[in-house]
């Protein structure tokens, strides 16, 4: 790795990444990554038949049971290969595979809508069928809470993600234990805990770094692991979906009332991969 101009002793606590977009994901403890993020990050994601809108819980009302259910990889995805099919645990338990048939429906009943999983768009290296046209730019509904410091209250907005792909903004979120750590100080009635912010890469940083310590790295370069570089491109700005229940967090608008009035609402980076590469557990950060 080279030497960074401004070194730290962080180092990457984990990783994680989301196959269905606002499923709950895999932890990882090693992993591609390409131009996309890391490899099968929001490789899918259900659509909704009457309106051909992505599937999100950033409209609670209508998909808030999106975080009852788990996906995986059936096999690792790997560079240079199709991205493989999913593995889906719907609430229940009941454990679906994209390869038997049926999975839209049996997803569809449980959600009480017409749904069905479709591939995002990719380069030649990782690429899963779609039936939508190329380009194809999709877009989501998101709701906005009312709270103070959001751009609208109490409304549900259209919004588009990035062309061909199923991201919010960006193919990276990183986050510190840092700032999991200042939020924790903030609202310490709150549960701040990562999964409630679905990053893909969480650094630990030195007990002297403290406070929004990401704020600083915008317009910086990370460097990681077996030569990964990711430009830091902004802040990310969180939504409803950090409120909601998951698994045995409660729901609590606190969460994100804390993000907005300490921060702008915003928690953790986003970054685009300059240089992809292998990018493992317990790996040390560079700042350039």
């Amino acid at each position: 790795m080279s030497n960074g101009t401004q070194t730290n002793a962080s180092s990457v606590v984990s990783l994680w990444r989301y196959p269905v977009k606002s499923m709950m994901g895999e932890e990882l403890n090693a992993t591609a990554v390409t131009a996309l993020g890391l490899i099968g990050d929001r490789a899918y994601a259900l659509v909704d038949s009457s309106n051909g809108k992505v599937a999100s819980a950033k409209n609670p009302r209508k998909w808030g049971k999106l975080f009852d259910f788990r996906a995986a990889f059936v096999t690792p995805p790997r560079t240079g290969e199709q991205i493989p099919l999913v593995r889906v645990t719907l609430p229940d338990g009941t454990i679906a595979s994209s390869e038997q048939g049926g999975l839209d429906q049996l997803i569809s009943s449980v959600l009480g809508r017409q749904v069905r999983l479709e591939g995002r768009e990719r380069g030649q290296e990782e690429r899963v069928e779609t039936t939508f046209p190329n380009p194809w730019t999709p877009s989501l509904e998101e709701y906005w809470p009312d709270i103070e410091g959001l751009a609208h209250k109490e409304t549900v907005t259209d919004e588009p993600l990035p062309e061909g792909t199923f991201f919010d903004l960006a193919a990276i979120h990183v986050l510190t234990t840092a700032t999991i750590d200042l939020l924790r100080e903030l609202y310490p009635e709150g549960r701040f805990e990562v999964r409630r912010f679905r990053p893909n890469i969480v650094l630990e940083t030195p007990s002297s770094e403290k406070g929004f310590v990401e704020n600083g790295w915008v317009g910086k370069t990370l460097a990681l692991g077996d030569g990964v570089r990711i430009n830091v491109t902004g802040p990310c700005p969180r939504c409803v979906m950090t409120t909601l229940p998951q698994g045995d967090l409660p729901k609590d608008p606190g969460i994100l009332r804390t993000a907005a009035r300490y921060n702008q609402v915003s928690v953790g980076v986003y970054g685009s991969v300059v240089r992809g590469g292998m990018l493992r557990r317990g790996d040390q950060v560079l700042i350039e």
